[in-house]
């Protein structure tokens, strides 16, 4: 039967898009359903579309959807980083179906020739901000909250049409938090010459927090490969999307002179709770959902960053000592630090002082084609 690559178009489609990974990952322990109603408002609503051209497509054979992908022109990430690339995102496709995947890639990169672009980079859903790249080590187990997953068959798929690794992205593990006394001394020691002191995050003032995040966030991380500054909507849509699952005492400030110089923010392990509600919370998978959440033992530290004159200062060493000890207090015995690029040395070396270890890879990949 023949390979026929249509645009998304209407409601029906989108639905068709969003539960195509159902039949992807069909017996795979390891993969986390999203939420559909979350998804569905994320290809539609997001304030990323503001300022971004994206299009969505499907795979069809014999009139079934046998795969998936986005065309994603991401206008602040060219104007930040004087590019001409496009991104491709969402990337799905039925297993063992090379023609499918190869048809999907070579959709986006017409499309990105079209568009006069000249690098085509992925996988971003949307972009850095959000969930991007691709799985390329450590399929042994089920990813982080907000982290990607896919099965190893795509690193050919993609390969083989030319791509190459742009950057690789490293996820840290460790098991049952006891940091050493020396580095607990000399973080707390290094942070007090700074006039430096940490802080949890306030919720009844959680509107002024969030300026807060946003007065460091874009400025923290302005100079990191692959950054793209949010704008005001996203900031205060990711805010009203974890403000339900946010743990104040994950939630810290760095501040001098009760100006923040940096934070960081922690999220408990949902994905293992997230798994029972298979993408509906009604009827009965939000009970599912708080059932399980009772046995989360583990947290993925989403973001820790610092305004570069107080880094290299041990606060970002006393920013993760004080997010194990609040997660002790929560009953976390375990933690995932992501994501951190891979030439990132000074935030790997402050983990591995910790005694974290790499447990996941990530790849984000890249072509030139024009």
């Amino acid at each position: 039967m023949s390979l026929r690559i249509d645009r998304v178009n209407g409601r029906r489609d989108i639905h068709r898009f969003v539960m195509l990974p159902w039949k992807v990952y069909q017996g795979d322990p390891h993969w986390i359903p999203p939420l559909i109603g979350d998804m569905k408002k994320m290809l539609t609503k997001h304030p990323f579309l503001e300022h971004a051209v994206v299009e969505y497509y499907l795979a069809r054979r014999g009139g079934k959807v046998v795969g998936r992908i986005a065309f994603i022109l991401n206008h602040l990430h060219n104007e930040t980083h004087d590019e001409e690339t496009a991104f491709f995102g969402f990337f799905e496709v039925m297993p063992d179906d090379a023609e499918a995947a190869r048809a999907l890639l070579l959709q986006v990169q017409e499309r990105a020739r079209q568009a006069g672009l000249k690098t085509l980079r992925g996988p971003a859903n949307f972009s850095s901000n959000e969930e991007w790249s691709l799985l390329v080590d450590g399929f042994d187990s089920s990813p982080s909250v907000m982290m990607t997953y896919n099965p190893a068959r795509y690193i050919g798929f993609i390969e083989e049409l030319g791509f190459v690794k742009a950057k690789d992205l490293v996820a840290y593990y460790l098991d049952n938090p006891e940091p050493p006394e020396r580095v607990v001394q000399v973080a707390e020691r290094l942070a007090s010459r700074q006039g430096v002191s940490v802080r949890p995050m306030n919720m009844k003032h959680f509107r002024a927090e969030v300026e807060r995040v946003r007065h460091v966030y874009n400025r923290a991380w302005e100079k990191n490969w692959g950054f793209v500054p949010m704008t005001s909507g996203e900031i205060d849509h990711m805010a009203k999307e974890l403000k339900p699952i946010v743990k104040p005492d994950l939630v810290l400030f760095a501040e001098k002179d009760e100006e923040p110089v940096g934070f960081a923010l922690a999220l408990p392990e949902y994905n293992s709770a997230l798994r029972h509600a298979n993408g509906r919370l009604f009827p009965f998978g939000l009970l599912k959902l708080m059932w399980h959440s009772r046995k989360i033992d583990m947290l993925r530290v989403l973001t820790l960053g610092l305004l570069e004159d107080y880094r290299r200062t041990g606060i970002d060493q006393l920013l993760y000592l004080r997010l194990f000890e609040a997660g002790r207090k929560l009953g976390i015995v375990r933690g995932e630090f992501s994501w951190i690029l891979e030439d990132n040395m000074p935030m790997r070396q402050a983990l591995e002082k910790m005694g974290c270890r790499v447990y996941k890879t990530y790849r984000v990949y890249e072509k030139r084609i024009a």
